[in-house]
């Protein structure tokens, strides 16, 4: 068994939770922004391609305390890096550290590539690596004057899903798209409207969470490439993620956006995505939209920051409230870093959640309206 790290954002870590139990995974404990588990090597597949809301996934090598750098040296030298890493393999030592006496973080990754290179020679008998082969990034965290030394399994962080080719300006990631959508009452019979969609990223999360399409299914990972992990586990959890993709459901998702160029984007990304005939996006202005009350859910991330006005944004605000003004039965979801935001929204509150997009504080503020009978 292997101890991997988990890291997703703060505010998701409860949503990773419960995507590790419904995978199966009993193992594991949860602190803030990290998630530990206990798993089979095999296992590292199946983590990277259908883990919705986490940012990496780390294998633990090791473990120890380490209060100066001949400590660091030494245990990080004791480690079989040959086992892990090829003749060539770029490796890329990464640190990070708190509360600990060591905490220069570019004399922490000088020391332990250096330790790494001395494991290295003394079964290469070489003294040049050309790093030309597979990228191995190592990571050294510190916590508490305990190393942690692991390798980060995922390559380019897990909201990178490969379906957006282009972005308009301050995108939402992914993962924090599916949490929007995790954390909503949205069901895939329940109509899902997003008047401010820009590149469509949290209505093609909501398609793929409901067409049940694993996150990571498109895309490549770092570990494929590792010499100590078969290429058949990739396969086998791909093969897997596919069959499990559910063709029939009938999806009702509605994006809108007054940006020609956000709409264009927005379809592109999701034929890249497949899901571009579950989603119907049209470019108008939110105010136009013929919306019915039959129970729908709004899931948007307003317009707001330096290029807008507060009278632009008074004015975003005051079409949001007259288009849902009478419309009850719709649950109301809204992501901004506005913290007045709902100082200027008729609806009453009725929950606020703190989240990071990118290490950017935002609020989720959500707006429950009746429930449907059936």
């Amino acid at each position: 068994m292997y101890k991997f790290l988990i890291s997703t954002s703060f505010g998701l870590e409860a949503l990773v939770k419960r995507q590790l139990m419904d995978m199966g995974y009993e193992d594991f404990s949860v602190n803030d922004g990290m998630i530990t588990l206990t798993a089979e090597l095999a296992d590292v597949a199946k983590l990277n391609i259908n883990l919705r809301e986490a940012d990496r996934v780390y294998l633990v090598l090791d473990s120890f305390k380490a209060t100066d750098f001949d400590q660091l040296f030494e245990n990080v030298k004791a480690l079989p890096w040959p086992d892990f890493l090829s003749k060539d393999a770029n490796f890329i030592v990464n640190a990070r550290t708190h509360k600990s006496k060591l905490f220069a973080l570019r004399t922490i990754q000088s020391v332990t590539e250096k330790a790494i290179i001395e494991s290295m020679r003394s079964v290469y008998n070489i003294n040049h690596f050309k790093k030309s082969a597979e990228r191995v990034m190592v990571e050294v965290m510190f916590e508490n004057d305990i190393a942690t030394i692991a390798l980060d399994t995922s390559g380019d962080g897990l909201h990178k899903r490969g379906y957006r080719e282009d972005t308009v300006k301050a995108p939402l990631r992914e993962n924090l798209a599916a949490a929007l959508v995790d954390l909503s009452f949205y069901k895939p019979d329940r109509f899902l409207f997003d008047g401010f969609c820009g590149s469509g990223t949290i209505l093609i999360e909501a398609a793929r969470i409901a067409r049940n399409i694993a996150p990571g299914i498109d895309r490549d990972f770092d570990f494929k490439d590792f010499i100590f992990i078969d290429r058949k586990h990739f396969d086998q959890a791909k093969k897997d993620a596919l069959a499990a993709i559910d063709y029939d459901t009938k999806l009702h998702i509605l994006g809108s956006d007054i940006s020609g160029r956000a709409i264009s984007l927005a379809q592109q990304n999701a034929v890249n995505a497949g899901v571009e005939e579950d989603i119907s996006f049209i470019k108008r202005d939110i105010g136009s939209v013929a919306l019915a009350d039959d129970y729908g859910i709004l899931i948007s991330n307003p317009p707001y920051g330096e290029r807008l006005s507060r009278v632009d944004v008074d004015e975003i605000y005051k079409k949001i409230n007259d288009k849902f003004s009478n419309m009850d039965t719709w649950s109301l979801y809204f992501i901004t870093s506005d913290t007045d935001f709902d100082k200027n929204f008729k609806r009453k509150l009725s929950k606020k959640r703190k989240l990071y997009n990118g290490g950017v504080k935002v609020d989720f503020y959500q707006y429950f309206g009746d429930r449907p009978s059936y």
